[in-house]
């Protein structure tokens, strides 16, 4: 079987912020982590939570250390990852007090039955693997549950999810994200990034998508798994994202940007917002960054 060339792409949210230099030099180095694994021949399951994980410790992006706090003042995290291999797949939602819920999503994969798991149980679980742990942030401030509903809100441009998409020398696809949600959230509130088809998805015969953007929007549409169809029908990465991105806004009016990948090595970086912080590279000169790909 002929080996392919691998490549990485991954982003750190989209919005209306602009890319600041500690964010562009952790993006670099998260890219050139993954990238080294796939060169070495590691797997693109792994080139990718491997990327993530570097986003998370930074602190400098909406996941991991960096998690935005609920409206109770508690921070919950939500991550999945899939290959597109065998079409496996595992998530988590509202953990708290890890520093890597992409790890305890890839542990769901291959350590369960299942997909999904959520809340305190899923923090459970990653006691039971000893992951590492940090000081949960809170706020001082102890608002009631009515209050909360009067001070949730939109918050299309503000957020912060990481995410990676790969591609390794087998011709094997996999995609992953990891985010601490959004502005001005309910106790609770779980987005698109969990959600396989939704956040990411990834299949071998189409491509591997990683979104961000307005999670009810993203849900709504359940736009990974349709920017792997439309691969199947237009075949070109920026198309198929240009389509899916459009509707979105049309029909909905949502916000959202993605990492495309196929199995072929074609990709794109598309995205309707402002702003988009993402970059890839393919071992070649430096890593390509930037926050505007339109």
């Amino acid at each position: 079987m002929k080996s392919v060339h691998p490549i990485i792409l991954a982003h750190g949210g989209a919005g209306s912020r602009v890319m600041t230099s500690p964010q562009a030099a952790c993006l670099q180095a998260a890219l050139q982590v993954g990238y080294h694994l796939l060169d070495r021949g590691s797997t693109s399951l792994l080139a990718v939570e491997q990327t993530i994980r570097v986003l998370e410790r930074s602190g400098l992006f909406n996941a991991g250390k960096g998690a935005r706090l609920q409206l109770d003042g508690v921070q919950r995290m939500d991550a999945s990852i899939m290959e597109g291999d065998h079409l496996s797949a595992g998530a988590v939602a509202s953990i708290e007090g890890i520093i890597h819920p992409i790890t305890a999503a890839r542990l769901v994969m291959e350590e369960t039955d299942h997909v999904l798991l959520v809340g305190p149980l899923a923090t459970k679980f990653a006691g039971y693997f000893k992951m590492e742990r940090h000081q949960l942030r809170t706020s001082p401030y102890r608002l009631s549950y009515g209050a909360m509903l009067k001070r949730k809100g939109s918050s299309r441009n503000r957020h912060g999810t990481v995410g990676a998409v790969a591609l390794d020398r087998t011709g094997t696809v996999a995609a992953a994200a990891s985010t601490g949600g959004i502005d001005r959230m309910l106790p609770g509130r779980v987005g698109d990034t969990p959600i396989i088809g939704c956040g990411v998805y990834a299949d071998n015969a189409t491509g591997a998508v990683s979104m961000t953007g307005w999670g009810e929007s993203i849900m709504r549409v359940a736009v990974a798994k349709e920017i792997c169809d439309r691969l199947a029908q237009v075949k070109t990465p920026a198309r198929a994202a240009r389509l899916v991105l459009q509707k979105l806004v049309a029909r909905i009016d949502g916000s959202a940007g993605c990492l495309v990948l196929t199995p072929k090595g074609r990709f794109t970086i598309r995205h309707s917002t402002p702003h988009m912080m993402a970059g890839w590279w393919d071992g070649k000169r430096e890593p390509t960054l930037g926050d505007r790909f339109l």
